[in-house]
């Protein structure tokens, strides 16, 4: 993700507020964490998972403003007020807030394509307790402890004050990290109307952090052991996240490694950025460049049961610490009776939680062979691409045997189908591999014909802290209500905001460029309308609103029509009298018998003459009584109608006045004159076509009979 409404900062803000009328979220909430700061949720991300009684979330809660409430599950809960009246959202609740707007913003950050590329990732380790918010809790107990001895005040009883505190450390720690001398703290009317400062510099704040900054080796040793590294092998260490900017931590990760570190990355945008390309590689309507992502297992993941032959439960890694996710493996075992498989994290100790169980899985349906044998059952387990372990399916293989053939057997087709799936030997499992069904049978026997079948067996899932379907729903419902309700709240507020707005527009423009054309009447509306807002209009339905809207613009739009028939009419005025002038000027040269326009018809030009002196009388009237009309008043006539009357005046004048002179005779006329004289008409004839031309008789008789007139001349 990006931004988040309208911050367009990478830096994810993980904040809900809850109003009386509507969420905020995200840098919205954040900005009301002091004016609402008991119903405004921040750091809720450390409670997933973790039930009330969890020593964790009873420690945080000295140092929460908003309240921590038990659900009838166990899990933890957010107490606020909500719609004017107090609710309990659990910790998924709030996530699936965050998750929704973000999701409504979310766009890709990449504008560039990548190469191919493969990373490996050889390790992870982390402490969930190391990080930028606990260092702002130490700052913040040792100022409480500092102002209640000086100004005797118990800053944690008043959840205002503590989040203004919050505030001014979180400052504070990122000005010691730039400067190592004595950096003043002070907060005005801070409590009781009570002014209080204090001051610390870097050197204090390291020795107050010791205890938190020894941790910071134990995940470095960690990921170095995973990977099977040594401190030679490292190239380079990249640093990020805010809290990696405090000097004390780069000193010990940089001895640690003996290696200057590296910041080509900002420390803030960077987990933006690779969220954003993990989104758009996830989602169908982005294309990018071709990433090929294996995921791991962060925690090894192990299965127990009882035993079938022996007494008392087996168990078995399944996937290992860092295993390739997502990933399925097929296990087989052999029961007469369902049965139960218990999945569960097998070092308690990497957890950040006390519960290490996954869930139970109970595969029912499970009978005995007809024979009375174990019947052989098959069990996929599966980690999907978000690393949640599952049981999804399991099946019985039934054994059908049939007329004697000379066939190979069933169970070795079966095994070549089934190479592609992982097998593993579990208490009285058997390892179906194809090796040693060669081993155990030959390849072509004369035995009755085996036939297997796959029956689908139900499994009953016992998920801890998974949301039943039940209550899924209902916090769909829910959050679908509140989205709902965010909207129409929205939509309420931006009619509001469109009447203050207008208001406020409408007024300067009429102390500005509208002042003559509106006397007080609207002004005062206007200055009503702008009390009515902050009193009894504060807060009213959308559609009061729009309708107080539509009842200003009533009365405003004919003032600003005023004001644009004022700007635009002199313009057509001129467009109008530049044309009759036009028109004028041609008629009169008509009349001198200019060469020009010699050639129009008297007639049309009567009559062009005449419109155009209708026009310029309609043009001269309508002048006049605008000019006399008072400006707050309907304009006499309007700029569309000049302009129909300079259109219709083009129309009809134009083709007259711009008739073209007929064209002069050609040249060749001339030529003709030259050729028979006194009437003669002779036939032209073509030398050069002598198929055309007349027999010598024909000629010497027309030139005969024309010999007499040749005399007469």
């Amino acid at each position: 993700f990006c931004a988040l409404g309208h911050n367009f900062s990478l830096s994810p803000r993980s904040f809900v507020s809850f109003g009386p009328r509507n969420r905020s979220i995200g840098a919205a909430a954040k900005s009301q964490v002091v004016t609402n700061s008991k119903n405004t949720v921040q750091g809720f991300k450390r409670f997933h998972g973790r039930t009330f009684s969890d020593p964790y979330v009873q420690s945080s809660k000295t140092n929460l403003v908003y309240d921590l409430a038990q659900l009838p599950s166990g899990s933890t809960g957010i107490k606020v007020m909500y719609m004017e009246e107090e609710r309990v959202f659990s910790i998924e609740q709030v996530t699936g807030m965050l998750l929704t707007k973000l999701k409504e913003t979310a766009e890709s950050a990449l504008k560039k394509p990548v190469a191919d590329c493969v990373i490996s990732i050889l390790a992870t380790a982390f402490d969930s307790e190391l990080g930028g918010k606990d260092f702002d809790d130490i700052l913040v107990n040792h100022f409480c402890e500092e102002f209640a001895k000086k100004y005797k005040l118990d800053v944690k009883s008043k959840p205002r004050a503590l989040v203004r505190l919050y505030q001014e450390c979180e400052k504070l720690k990122k000005l010691m990290s730039a400067n190592s001398s004595d950096l003043p703290l002070n907060i005005e009317c801070f409590m009781n109307d009570i002014d209080v400062s204090g001051k610390l510099n870097r050197g204090q704040f390291e020795e107050m952090c010791a205890g938190l900054l020894a941790k910071v080796e134990g995940p470095l040793c960690s990921v170095m052991e995973q990977a099977k590294l040594k401190k030679e092998d490292i190239y380079a260490v990249e640093i990020v996240g805010g809290a990696s900017r405090i000097p004390a931590i780069k000193d010990r990760i940089s001895k640690f490694f003996g290696k200057e570190l590296s910041t080509t990355l900002n420390a803030d945008e960077a987990v933006a950025r690779g969220c954003a390309l993990q989104c758009a590689i996830l989602s169908p309507a982005f294309k990018v460049r071709e990433f090929s992502i294996t995921d791991v297992v962060p925690y090894s993941i192990s299965l127990k049961w009882n035993s079938a032959a022996e007494e008392g439960l087996s168990d078995c890694e399944v996937f290992p610490k860092n295993h390739a996710a997502p990933f399925s493996k097929v296990l087989t075992f052999y029961r007469k009776e369902p049965f139960t498989l218990d999945a569960y994290y097998n070092n308690p100790k990497e957890l950040p939680y006390p519960n290490a169980a996954i869930g139970q899985f109970l595969i029912q349906n499970v009978v005995p062979q007809a024979s009375g044998e174990s019947a052989k059952v098959k069990v996929k387990v599966r980690v999907n691409v978000h690393g949640v372990f599952s049981i999804s399916s399991a099946s019985l293989v039934e054994v059908i045997k049939t007329a004697e053939g000379e066939e190979p057997m069933e169970t070795d087709q079966t095994a070549k189908e089934e190479e592609v799936c992982v097998r593993s030997t579990l208490g009285t499992t058997t390892e179906d591999t194809k090796q040693d069904k060669k081993n155990d049978q030959p390849p072509q026997a004369k035995k009755p014909k085996v036939k297997t079948k796959m029956v689908e067996l139900p499994i009953e899932n016992n998920l801890h802290w998974q949301l039943s379907s039940k209550v899924l729903n209902m916090f769909v419902e829910n959050e679908g209500k509140m989205i709902m309700q965010d909207k129409l709240e929205k939509e309420r507020n931006d009619a509001k905001n469109n009447v203050e707005e207008y208001v406020y527009d409408m007024r300067d423009k009429l102390h500005g460029v509208l002042e003559k054309f509106e006397r007080d009447a609207f002004s005062l509306k206007l200055e009503d309308t702008e009390n009515w807002l902050y009193e009894d209009g504060e807060d009213q339905q959308k559609q009061v609103y729009i309708d107080k809207l539509a009842e200003l613009k009533k009365i405003g739009q004919p003032v600003q029509l005023r004001f644009l028939e004022a700007e635009e009419r002199p313009k057509a005025f001129d467009d109008l009298g530049r044309q009759i002038q036009m028109y004028m000027k041609i008629i009169e040269a008509f009349k001198a018998k200019d060469e020009l326009y010699n050639h129009l018809d008297e007639l049309e030009v009567t009559r062009v003459d005449k419109q155009v002196n209708d026009a310029m009388v309609w043009m001269n009237s309508k002048m006049n009584q605008q000019n006399s009309q008072d400006l707050t008043l309907d304009p006499v006539v309007k700029v569309d109608e000049i302009k129909a009357k300079t259109k219709e005046l083009y129309s009809a004048c134009n083709p007259v006045v711009s008739k073209p002179k007929p064209k002069v005779e050609p040249p060749k006329e001339e030529k003709t004159e030259n050729g028979p004289v006194n009437g003669q008409e002779g036939t032209e004839t073509q030398p050069s076509n002598p198929d055309k031309a007349p027999p010598a008789g024909t000629e010497q008789e027309t030139a005969d009979n024309k010999l007499p007139e040749m005399d007469i001349d």
